[in-house]
């Protein structure tokens, strides 16, 4: 990409910058959600946490950012895009982070075996299908059309996660029961959280986060507001600022 088709911008409250295009799909707040709900299972010794399609990069290196404590984990990030894989490098270069994070530039439906397992994996799949909606534009029809179905990226996954490993995704709600179906026999431990807007609006996103091996009950946590009821989209309620400035989880562990 030229340079003039690029932006530098700072995220996690200005540790990390990241660069991106200037148009199309960009490090936004569900990108920075994600990663504040990313566990490494039972291994806090050498994890491994891997991001499905990371694009230039932000949730992962988000992860890395949070879990900055565990200088022996190491982070994975599987994008397709050519385009996109080597922004993401960059972005792992720019923020000193070469050393921990690695880049694969593949499909991320087709993991070959010499990646081996992992204890977190983690991913912002496309919210609509083909057939719904109005098509986005060229530049952002990657990361919002979805050739294959959950179902598909949940099965290939929870056959490389390692013993109680989390599998976290975020999604529109109406995809819940799809989600739930996948994860049936695979994953157990299921969380959800809700993301609303504010309180008094109904979610617009889940963060579902599953387990392997646990036989825990589905649990359904209160949720995050986005912003105080009444105020401007640009005001966040404390505990979205805490989260969105990486001073916060939502999960860990």
């Amino acid at each position: 990409m030229k340079e003039a088709d690029l932006t530098e911008d700072a995220i996690l409250g200005g540790r990390l910058r990241v660069r991106q295009p200037a148009r199309g799909y960009r490090v936004n707040v569900d990108t920075i959600l994600l990663a504040a709900a990313v566990g490494m299972g039972g291994n806090e010794t050498g994890a491994r946490l891997v991001e499905l399609g990371c694009g230039v990069g932000g949730a992962l290196l988000s992860v890395a950012a949070r879990y900055q404590i565990y200088p022996e984990t190491r982070y994975f990030g599987v994008e397709r895009d050519p385009r996109f894989a080597a922004l993401a490098r960059e972005n792992v270069a720019l923020n000193g982070l070469s050393g921990k994070v690695i880049i694969y530039e593949a499909d991320a439906l087709s993991p070959p075996p010499e990646w081996g397992v992992f204890d977190g994996v983690f991913f912002n799949p496309p919210y609509d299908y083909s057939s719904e909606g109005r098509a986005p534009a060229a530049a952002r029809s990657g990361a919002h059309i979805a050739e294959l179905p959950i179902k598909d990226w949940i099965k290939v996954w929870c056959n490389r996660m390692s013993y109680y490993a989390c599998l976290t995704l975020i999604q529109r709600p109406h995809r819940l029961p799809e989600i739930l179906r996948a994860l049936e026999g695979r994953l157990g431990g299921v969380e959800i959280f809700p993301i609303r807007p504010s309180r008094q609006k109904p979610a617009r996103r889940l963060i579902v986060r599953g387990r392997k091996g646990s036989r825990a009950p589905l649990q359904l946590w209160d949720g995050l507001d986005l912003h105080p009821e009444g105020k401007s989209k640009d005001k966040y309620t404390p505990q979205a600022e805490a989260i969105l400035r990486g001073e916060a989880f939502i999960w860990s562990g």
